[in-house]
């Protein structure tokens, strides 16, 4: 008998008695390439039952209880080793670390390697008051030579989930491996032994678990977020630029649903201060329809708002991009902040956002002192911008519809 199963099999009951296994799950949670494969307790493996085959997360009645269940969640205040493979309850603000454990079912150790091994966990991307994440692990040699497994996230109030990046890990007997962050996407990430190198050995002297964080956000029904540059550049978007008198600013404003229903008929107004004019034809819109980015023709961005269409997905969003021109009106000598508001309005929900150019002048009048007074809310986003072509007729003026049924993600390099 392998001293490690062997180990494991005299100490399981009383182990799972302390709490270090997971909270049962109901089994048809998980799965394999298999459809179904076949089962081991430790005492068969310890007769010899798997052979030369290589299989993972196959015993019923190993270190964590039934290793079907080998993913499972616990908040981040939770300091024991339990995890529950079932349901997990949380709230806004929590963060929950996910495990997905692995553990090559084979007692022959380094004469039995897997190979290829690598693991992905994907992530939901709606707003729902239950969230279920899904992991995977893989094997060339395993038989079956994919598994998964899924936990649920529950709560009150519907909520989406953030991965925390850089919070991939893989720990084992030789350390905590640090995976990349293409772990939750399909490509996945490699695992090992003592180099993330594909190759794990069999018997729990070489099992492992991979785990990640999650920020848990209650959902608002919408968010927006107004940014600013120097006009005709290939700079960042931030919250303020310097200008002076004369100089043309690009704003840009990204809308997003934050709903678990879709949104429609999504109005967007942009409130200039005093001492800035908008650029006549100059408001393009982005969204999963034209991503290359459509001209909108009719220019009440400014006055009375443009509709940018309806059927916004939970999670989709979309960018208006304009620009505007630093004029003098009534700008005091020295300084001056001037603050630019943006607004989303979908239904009855009101959502603004600002951001700033500085201006430093002399030898102006006085300016009123609301105007100098702003808060801090934006963040820093960068879209890109190929080749807009223009809508034609009265497109995206005040009752259009354009269908946005997916989540535009236009901010992977910068433009």
């Amino acid at each position: 008998m392998n001293k490690a199963y062997k180990a494991i099999l005299s100490a399981s009951a009383a182990a799972i008695v302390a709490g270090v296994s997971l909270v049962p799950a109901n089994v048809l949670a998980w799965g394999d390439s298999s459809n179904g494969r076949k089962t081991y307790t430790l005492e068969q493996i310890n007769a010899g039952d798997l052979g030369n085959t290589i299989t993972f997360n196959s015993i019923t009645n190993g270190k964590i209880g039934d290793e079907r269940n080998f993913v499972g969640a616990k908040l981040s205040t939770n300091t024991s080793n339990v995890w529950n493979a079932d349901k997990l309850t949380v709230k806004d603000g929590d963060t929950v670390i996910v495990r997905l454990y692995v553990h090559n079912n084979s007692p022959k150790g380094t004469d039995n390697i897997a190979q290829g091994v690598s693991a992905n966990i994907s992530l939901p991307m709606s707003v729902a008051k239950e969230q279920t994440i899904v992991g995977y692990l893989n094997s060339s040699n395993a038989t079956p030579n994919r598994y998964w497994d899924e936990v649920v996230l529950s709560s009150e109030d519907n909520f989406y989930l953030e991965y925390v990046k850089g919070s991939a890990k893989y720990v084992n007997t030789q350390g905590t491996f640090t995976l990349s962050d293409e772990l939750v996407i399909a490509k996945g990430a490699t695992l090992g032994y003592k180099t993330m190198d594909g190759q794990i050995p069999g018997c729990y002297d070489y099992d492992g678990q991979v785990t990640i964080e999650l920020k848990v956000h209650k959902s608002l029904k919408n968010s927006l977020s107004t940014l600013v540059r120097m006009a005709d550049t290939h700079n960042e978007f931030t919250e303020a630029v310097d200008a002076k008198v004369g100089d043309t600013v690009e704003f840009q404003i990204e809308y997003r649903n934050l709903a678990s229903e879709p949104a429609n008929n999504v109005m967007i107004r942009d409130i200039l201060p005093v001492n800035m004019e908008y650029v006549p034809g100059t408001t393009y819109l982005y969204n999963s329809d034209v991503q290359g980015g459509a001209k909108v023709k009719d220019d009440t961005l400014t006055t009375s708002g443009i509709n940018i269409g309806s059927n916004y997905q939970p999670r989709a969003n979309a960018f208006i991009r304009f620009k505007a021109k630093v004029i003098n009106k009534n700008l005091t000598c020295g300084t001056t902040q001037m603050v630019n508001w943006a607004n989303v309005t979908v239904g009855d929900d009101v959502v603004k956002d600002d951001a700033s150019v500085m201006v430093t002048t002399t030898g102006c009048e006085s300016k009123p002192e609301e105007e100098k007074k702003r808060d801090d809310n934006g963040g820093t986003k960068t879209i890109v911008s190929t080749g807009p072509a223009e809508i034609a007729g009265a497109a995206l003026g005040i009752g259009s519809v354009v269908t946005a049924g997916g989540y535009f993600v236009a901010s992977r390099r910068k433009n």
